[in-house]
């Protein structure tokens, strides 16, 4: 399954839903109810290149993921982003 998601960056040093640690530019936070936790997400942000990440927490609604980054200034630098997310179902 594909779809156009926000992508919103933000940082986490705690243990997410799925149990595991979060880990920076690993780990997305996702609506489970759209993709489930476990998840291979891969992002295309539009710059040619296809990134990969994991589905480890939840928190975000409907269409849109949360990425894993080092940092609160990361994470605002980074900012919200469109970008088209696929995903792999177990």
């Amino acid at each position: 399954p594909s779809d156009n998601q926000n992508s919103n960056a933000l940082q986490d040093k705690a243990v997410t839903a799925s149990g595991r640690m979060a880990a920076p530019y690993v780990s997305v936070a996702v609506d489970p109810s759209v993709i489930q936790l476990g998840a291979d997400v891969l992002v295309d942000y539009g710059d040619g290149e296809i990134y990969y990440y994991r589905a480890d927490d939840t928190g975000p609604k409907g269409n849109h993921i949360d990425l894993c980054v080092s940092s609160h200034e990361e994470a605002l630098r980074l900012g919200v982003q469109t970008a088209t997310v696929y995903w792999v179902e177990d």
